[in-house]
């Protein structure tokens, strides 16, 4: 079978599994900066966030709401939005790098790092008025 306009990858899974799990990589890259996982989900979540860093980027309310709905939870959506993406105005494309790491014990696996390039800054929450 030809493998022209066949784009993407289909990991073995059915449509809403393969969306669930890149929904859930890519809300996990976002809560902890850095994910290990294999070199092919890696690539495909490379492509998934940078759309979704470039709407957090715009961050008017129809992006916003957009943002929310590429990721699991408000909580990345969120941080995405207010915290990351204001970090990430220098470039406009090239927001993640995937790194190559080790192969893995029990199948061989390729795995890799996928990570943001450049060094995000935590911003510490204000305290609440009383």
């Amino acid at each position: 079978m030809h493998r022209h306009g066949y784009k993407g990858r289909k990991f073995g899974r059915e449509r809403d599994q393969r969306r669930a799990l890149l929904k859930g990589l890519a809300t996990s890259l976002v809560m902890h900066g850095k994910i290990e996982t294999t070199l092919q989900k890696a690539k495909e979540t490379s492509r998934y966030i940078e759309k979704v860093i470039t709407k957090a980027k715009k961050g008017d309310l129809h992006n916003r709401r957009q943002v929310i709905a590429a990721l699991s939870t408000q909580t990345a959506a969120f941080k995405l939005v207010d915290e990351i993406a204001p970090q990430l105005t220098a470039r406009n494309s090239g927001h993640v790098r995937v790194v190559r790491t080790r192969l893995r014990v029990g199948d061989g696996a390729q795995l890799a790092i996928i990570e943001f390039v450049d060094e995000l800054k935590s911003v510490p929450k204000e305290e609440a008025k009383a």
